[in-house]
């Protein structure tokens, strides 16, 4: 194809996209129009021409709520008399609270053209910083109609922050003072930053953002916030503390240190062995949603994707349907925290030795120590592993991933704890919810370990893992010598994101807990890695768990 039918095929492809964005724009206003009919006599339309009222209005004026000017700096708690008020006089009414914290009726959605509307750029992908421009989704005055982002930040968190405001505990107007927040490593820009099909799920650009993005808050009030932070700490396991008294791991002074020693009750220094600490470099990332993206990686339109974030979240976010021009979406969701073993510059080094484990969170194993599944030990066999290969001169990465019960949710899939901490009474030693409820009364067999999760959630795992190789090129990798995963579903994701992997392996039989014969017995026959062992539909049968009277010993 010619570079002329190229240039005429991209603008045909513009030309179809704005007509697409029109055309939802004037549906979501006939929506809205239909529904005011049918709701209150006295309820009137939101339409073309509309302003945004209450504390949203740079036209409202009142001694109670002082609005800030577009690019004016916002206001701190001590000289706002709206927030002193509702902090320092907790006996108000909750409707006097509320009419000074939202002085106008609800506003429950914008439109694109509505008045005064007009937001940020935004080009996901662009080549630097400046021409990507910030991402902006608060609703405070200074940046309400240059928003180019629906959601709030902080994922799943956000809803304790609108409860600390309700509360009076927060100043809604409150601006972070980020001086000295910069990232302790540095996390450099990579050719995938600057690619919109790479990363889909999270900013690249969020941990720089008080310094890429200084002149729209310094200078335009907007309020910018960063949705990546990065640190550097020291890591403490008693299991490495074990793995290094064994000898299987040895400290070197870099990578594995020494603790401090150890103080008794009375002050005193002890005796006893202290252990070891890991030196790390850690990043928490939360999601910011590039939604054509992540449609396109899903393989469903944006339209549809918009819809059921719509419908399946209770009608949480109306902007998802009537506001097409906006591309970007902070979902409330858990984040991922990515942990590094050695020097992060190595991850972007293809002649340094990497090795990954991508875990998705498992609270019953990899806090309280259950024993019915395999996810505490695989994650700190693969923290071992880690730190061999940075101590050989190469670079571990564990990506921790808030996905609990294969993102089914603790409720319905979580696994019993069997407490391994402390001695424990009988109903302390599990937790009986509800896929493991049916697992013990139905047979916990290895060929029902998925039917049984399937009769309650419908579905085996809704992990979908098409959205987790992301910040693998966030970081620059461009190829994995060893994966700690025997992961399908993980494995496809990164390879087919253009990743290579050249080993895999899996969790060493002896780490095996007691109970956790049934998972992986039915991972391995469903298509999981396995180096070792080939298991058929017939031998899942006989692979049988511990009743719950075995646990009552």
């Amino acid at each position: 194809m010619s570079a002329t039918s190229d240039a005429v095929l991209t603008q045909i492809l513009t030309q179809l996209e704005a007509l697409q964005v029109s055309q939802q724009t004037l549906q979501a206003k006939l929506d809205a129009l239909t529904a005011s009919r049918t709701t209150s006599p006295h309820s009137s339309p939101r339409g073309v021409g509309t302003p945004i009222p209450g504390r949203h209005a740079d036209t409202i004026m009142s001694a109670e709520a002082p609005t800030a000017a577009p690019h004016q700096t916002l206001v701190s708690p001590s000289t706002s008399p709206v927030v002193s008020t509702i902090i320092h006089h907790g006996k108000d009414k909750d409707k006097e609270r509320e009419r000074l914290l939202y002085p106008s009726r609800v506003l429950l959605t914008t439109y694109p053209d509505q008045h005064g509307i007009k937001p940020y750029p935004l080009q996901w992908g662009a080549v630097d910083a400046a021409t990507r421009g910030p991402v902006i989704c608060s609703r405070l005055p200074s940046s309400i109609k240059q928003r180019n982002a629906i959601g709030a930040h902080s994922g799943s968190y956000s809803i304790y922050r609108a409860l600390a405001i309700a509360m009076g505990t927060l100043n809604p107007a409150h601006k972070p003072d980020y001086s000295k927040t910069e990232p302790a490593v540095p996390i450099p820009p990579q050719p995938s930053w600057s690619d919109p099909t790479k990363i889909v799920s999270f900013d690249p650009w969020g941990h720089l953002v008080p310094q890429v993005f200084k002149h729209e808050l310094d200078d335009l009030g907007l309020d910018v916030r960063p949705s990546i932070a990065v640190t550097k700490a020291h890591m403490k396991l008693t299991e490495i503390d074990e793995a290094v008294r064994k000898g299987s791991l040895t400290i070197d002074g870099k990578i594995l240190l020494e603790s401090r020693p150890l103080i008794n009750a009375d002050g005193t220094e002890s005796t006893e062995d202290p252990g070891v600490e890991i030196s790390i470099s850690k990043a928490a990332v939360e999601p910011v949603w590039y939604l054509p993206g992540v449609a396109e990686r899903f393989g469903i339109s944006e339209s549809l994707l918009r819809r059921a974030l719509f419908e399946d979240t209770g009608g949480m976010y109306p902007e998802l349907i009537t506001r097409p021009d906006i591309k970007v979406f902070l979902p409330p969701i858990g984040n991922l925290t990515a942990y590094i073993f050695g020097n992060p510059a190595y991850l972007s080094d293809e002649t340094k030795e990497l090795t990954l484990r991508v875990h998705d969170e498992c609270n019953g194993s990899d806090v309280f120590g259950s024993d019915i599944c395999t996810c505490k030990p695989y994650l700190i066999y693969a923290i071992e592993e880690c730190i061999r290969g940075a101590q050989r001169g190469g670079v571990g990465l564990v990506v921790y991933f808030r996905k609990e019960g294969r993102a089914l949710g603790e409720v319905t899939k979580c696994d019993p704890v069997y407490l391994l901490l402390r001695p424990a009474s009988a109903h302390e030693k599990y937790h009986r919810y509800l896929v493991y409820n049916l697992r013990k009364r139905g047979g916990d067999s290895a060929d029902k370990y998925f039917k049984a999760t399937e009769l309650i959630a419908g579905v085996k795992d809704m992990r979908f893992q098409a959205l987790m190789p992301d910040v693998l090129h966030w970081l620059g990798i461009k190829k994995i010598d060893n994966m700690v995963s025997m992961s399908d579903m993980k494995y496809n994701a990164i390879v087919e994101s253009g990743i290579p992997i050249h080993k895999r392996y899996d969790i060493p039989e002896h780490l095996l807990p007691p109970d956790s014969r049934v998972e992986i017995d039915a991972k391995i026959a469903a298509g999981y890695f396995s180096s070792n062992k080939k298991i058929t539909e017939a031998d899942l049968v006989k692979t049988v768990g511990r009743t719950w009277e075995e646990t009552e010993h």
